[in-house]
């Protein structure tokens, strides 16, 4: 706890979680032990006390590896290169520079010297450790509050199609890339999922239960119905 403490004093800077919010996040039924059993892991970094809090950070993924030849092209010499791709997830209060420099800070402290391109002859020469680093900055994350006009019509409606209010969630790990469109036009914008949890998205037996279809058609009825106040 002291260690993570110390680590979002730097990471997270800027980002306050309030009693309200931490009520907000009790609401969502999330069981972390079935999850952890359907991904086939033992366990997670701790990021935060649980799933929804450790959502309201930013985070930091490695999507890609890449060196040398494996299996029946494996060859007996040393790869020249190795690429790493990273992204990262932002969240509204997250400066997307900021956190580049704190990746760059990090392998810095590694040992590597950064070059940008291919490394030249004389860092070849001068640096035992070289690292090309690039990158680029998608889009900035948006959050529109549960409380605001929007997040209450939208409230009304789906507790008018289901006589029971939904499940909020505060923040999700995506955004579906509707964020340049909020950010460019100033309004606000919330994302209303229809599927089982279970859908596989983006990945192969990508698929989708009849009962979430139909209920999203009820979903999505409820919402162009509701009158707007």
């Amino acid at each position: 706890n002291a260690m993570l403490t110390s680590q979002r004093k730097v990471e997270y800077d800027g980002i306050e979680i309030d009693e309200t919010t931490h009520a907000l996040m009790r609401e969502v039924p999330d069981d972390e032990s079935e999850i952890l059993r359907k991904m086939g892991l033992a366990g997670t970094d701790l990021v935060a006390n649980s799933l929804q809090e450790a959502i309201q950070y930013p985070s930091l993924n490695v999507r890609g590896m890449s060196s040398g030849w494996t299996g029946d092209k494996v060859r007996t010499i040393i790869p020249s290169t190795a690429i790493a791709e990273i992204d990262i997830r932002l969240v509204p209060e997250s400066d997307p520079e900021r956190l580049i420099r704190l990746i760059k800070s990090h392998i810095e402290h590694k040992g590597y010297y950064i070059t940008i391109g291919e490394p030249t002859d004389e860092e070849r020469e001068k640096y035992e450790r070289l690292i090309s680093f690039n990158y680029r900055i998608s889009y900035q994350a948006f959050r529109t509050p549960v409380d605001s006009p929007v997040g209450l019509w939208l409230n009304a409606a789906l507790a008018r199609a289901f006589d029971d209010y939904p499940i909020r969630i505060r923040i999700l790990g995506g955004s579906v890339p509707i964020s340049p469109f909020v950010q460019t036009l100033g309004l606000p914008a919330v994302i209303v999922p229809t599927v089982n949890p279970d859908n596989n998205q983006h990945s192969p037996n990508e698929n989708l239960r009849l009962g979430n279809l139909e209920n999203g058609i009820r979903t999505i009825l409820a919402i162009l119905t509701e009158p707007i106040k």
